[in-house]
């Protein structure tokens, strides 16, 4: 019954976390190349002792369910502390795997009937997904009321009326900034390429600049002038427009000179986390690892380019979706809601969260608590800045040509304007 899940979660955000957190809690071993299936019938207690907690939870038979991720490591382990500690305190039974390819494994499973009830994902295939017939629509089912967070997040968990996630975090990328090389983050593009050549040295190995030239990473600065890549209002395409390309050759001219010559992620990434680098421009989900590392690193918003453009990267908001598998039965429905309500509104794992990743809360009591780390306040402030991703379906088809054109145009194989041209016509006719 409503009323007892309501009393599940506030017991649970009081104690549960604690526990995990502080390491009371194994980790679950995840295969992360398997598929695991799911049972609707999932086992409660297997002894006949009855608990105080057991007498508060929900009517119903106890049920298991499957919660698909793609996390980076540090981040897969506390998401499984999490699912334990749940576990441990309800008769529900919550079972985080590791995907490789999450969207491939979504695409192709969830449609044959097969996969998780829940996937953990940032918000711009809500659109998609919803409109393919992959999620499941919980709004009279929930418990929890979404005005309990954030606007942004609220809009990002629902399409067409429908509420097909809860979410837990915001993110964007930022600057973030090696402690032992740097004293005071630059407020300017100028001041950073004046701190980037003092520490670019390739021939012995050491950089400017960390930075994944992906859509996402770069669209900073394709809108800090105006431009866009995609008006989801209008369905109309922006990559071409003077604004757009400008923000693409503020890239090419103040950053490209100062990276390794291979602008993927892990190529990026390993020069910050081997401490060759001053600057990265990454995202929360990095933070992990910079710490893994022993690096000390501070985390500042963007910096602005001359005159009155200010830098507004994409923003996400990661939530937990429910896939059509969670409406096979009511047991499976009921574990995989409780998990995500407790999981969205549990102040000590959001904290945690926060702490040891700098997640951006969505949850409104400690997003507007005044009370968040430091490297959360780092990113929060390029949130405040960003514009949040389009989750229109359409947007799904901008991201690859997009890329194309920009690598064509850094490898010298095209010119800027012609390249986003081109960009333009061949996502058209995907559209088509």
């Amino acid at each position: 019954m409503p009323t007892n899940r309501r009393t599940i979660l506030k017991q649970l955000a009081g104690t549960t976390a604690v526990g995990a957190l502080a390491g009371c809690v194994g980790v679950s071993e995840t295969d992360s190349t398997s598929t695991p299936d799911e049972s609707g019938n999932g086992g409660g207690d297997d002894g006949e002792e009855t608990t105080a907690q057991e007498e508060t939870e929900s009517a119903g038979p106890a049920g298991t369910f499957t919660l698909w991720h793609q996390r980076a490591e540090a981040e897969k382990k506390a998401l499984e502390q999490n699912a334990e500690a749940f576990t441990s305190e309800t008769k529900h039974t919550a079972d985080p795997a590791e995907i490789a390819d999450l969207r491939k494994k979504t695409t192709s499973a969830i449609p044959a009937g097969q996969g998780a009830s829940m996937f953990d994902w940032a918000h711009d295939w809500t659109g998609e997904y919803y409109q393919n017939g992959f999620l499941s629509d919980q709004s009279e089912s929930l418990d929890v009321d979404l005005s309990v967070y954030t606007q942004p997040a609220q809009a990002a968990v629902q399409f067409d009326g429908a509420t097909v996630a809860l979410p837990y975090a915001a993110e964007t990328v930022g600057l973030i900034y090696n402690e032992d090389l740097v004293d005071e983050p630059p407020e300017t593009i100028a001041e950073m390429v004046s701190i980037m050549e003092e520490h670019h040295d390739p021939e012995n190995g050491k950089y400017g600049l960390s930075y994944p030239l992906n859509a996402y990473f770069m669209s900073a600065w394709a809108h800090a002038f105006g431009g866009y890549y995609f008006d989801e209002s209008n369905v109309e395409l922006g990559l071409s427009k003077e604004a757009t390309l400008d923000g693409f050759r503020l890239i090419l001219d103040n950053f490209v000179p100062y990276q390794p010559k291979d602008t993927g992620y892990d190529p990026q990434a390993a020069v910050f986390l081997e401490g060759n680098a001053p600057f990265a421009i990454n995202g929360p989900w990095f933070l992990g690892d910079v710490k893994s590392n022993g690096i000390d690193a501070g985390i500042a918003r963007l910096p602005s380019p001359e005159g009155d453009a200010e830098p507004k990267p994409y923003t996400t908001v990661k939530q937990l979706y429910f896939t059509t598998r969670v409406d096979e039965d009511e047991a499976k429905a009921a574990a995989a809601r409780e998990f995500a309500e407790w999981y969205t509104t549990n102040t000590d794992v959001l904290s945690n969260n926060a702490e040891e990743f700098g997640y951006i809360p969505v949850y409104k009591e400690l997003a507007e608590s005044g009370d968040l780390p430091a490297a959360v306040e780092g990113f929060s402030k390029s949130v405040a800045l960003g514009t949040p991703i389009p989750s229109h379906p359409n947007m799904g088809d901008v991201w690859g040509p997009l890329e194309d054109a920009f690598n064509s145009v850094k490898n010298g194989d095209a010119e800027l304007q012609s390249a986003f041209e081109k960009a333009e016509s061949d996502i058209r006719s995907n559209w088509e």
